[in-house]
């Protein structure tokens, strides 16, 4: 009985290795305040959303699932997002609150509810640089991944809570207006 519940830990780690999943557990509250953390902080209209889709995460999936149950196979089967997959914003920069910016930028999106329609407004969009300080984790835990292209600013969030990506005409973007313009960084 002993190998059974062996084996039956090390198929539930594997699923949950290989399987579509979310980085936390729980979601942090977000403190807007963090927009201290941006090294860029503007306002724009996105023109491109494209999904960059992690083939290494789908091929280890797949393979998982050759080698799984029927029932196993039945509850993953149909995974379509993992961790490392990730989104990339072609942005016409309207407006510059913090930082330089030129004036379309392409940033990355990581660990979000991704979608592929984004309604056509302007939105305010903190931005960090790569190897930046995030802010700090607010949750019980959180899954940290490397920045999926290091070369490009990607929206600030903190571990586990929501991103800096706001409509410009919402009250979070007021208010963080307000905080850039009351301190410098």
């Amino acid at each position: 009985m002993r190998g059974f519940g062996f084996v039956a830990l090390f198929n539930l780690g594997a699923m949950l290795a290989a399987g579509p999943t979310s980085a936390c557990i729980d979601i942090a509250p977000m403190d807007l305040h963090d927009v201290s953390y941006a090294d860029v902080v503007v306002v724009g209209r996105v023109t491109k959303y494209t999904l960059v889709l992690d083939p290494e995460a789908r091929k280890r999936h797949q393979e998982f699932l050759a080698h799984s149950s029927g029932k196993v196979r039945e509850l993953l089967g149909n995974a379509n997002s993992f961790m490392t997959d990730y989104a990339r914003l072609e942005i016409v920069v309207e407006e510059v609150l913090r930082g330089t910016a030129p004036h379309t930028l392409t940033v990355t999106w990581d660990n979000t509810a991704f979608s592929e329609i984004m309604p056509p407004t302007s939105y305010l969009i903190a931005l960090r640089s790569s190897g930046s300080p995030l802010p700090p984790l607010r949750g019980p835990t959180a899954t940290i991944l490397p920045d999926p292209d290091p070369a490009s600013l990607s929206v600030l969030r903190a571990p586990c809570s929501a991103s800096f990506f706001f409509e410009n005409t919402s009250s979070d973007a007021g208010i963080v207006r307000q905080i850039l313009n009351s301190g410098p960084k």
